[in-house]
């Protein structure tokens, strides 16, 4: 995947956020219980921190800044549809089967995070790496 290939699914996932969100709000609050909105909610949320981090993550790609970098946007856009489309999927659907998803998307983020952080440990004080 390159940084053009993020940068299409941060684009594409922030629409998917707000579109979703817009949606959930003013037709699904109306049909679906408590509960499942807030399966929503949180995958809402999820979605939209880690679509500003790969955003992130696909400029600093485009800099060749660090391959530890593009991994970490690799878990965190797989995380992104595991965890939050499991959540919106269990909600929606009603089947129990997509909780065994979730936290596979959980791990994903977590993964993303610490190849973030080895990246931005890994980067010399002056200047950039090309690792």
């Amino acid at each position: 995947m390159t940084s053009r290939f993020m940068l299409i699914f941060a684009a594409v996932s922030g629409f998917v956020y707000v579109a979703f969100g817009a949606f959930g709000a003013h037709v699904l609050s109306k049909s679906i219980g408590v509960a499942e909105l807030g399966w929503i909610h949180t995958g809402l949320q999820y979605q939209a921190f880690h679509t500003l981090a790969i955003l992130g993550l696909a400029v600093a790609m485009q800099r060749r800044i660090s391959i530890w970098f593009y991994w970490s946007s690799v878990f965190l856009a797989l995380g992104t549809v595991l965890f939050s489309g499991s959540l919106y999927c269990l909600a929606l659907s009603q089947l129990r089967l997509w909780a065994f998803v979730t936290p596979v998307g959980g791990v994903s983020f977590l993964a993303g995070w610490v190849l973030m952080l080895i990246g931005a440990i890994r980067l010399k004080r002056k200047g950039v790496t090309h690792e």
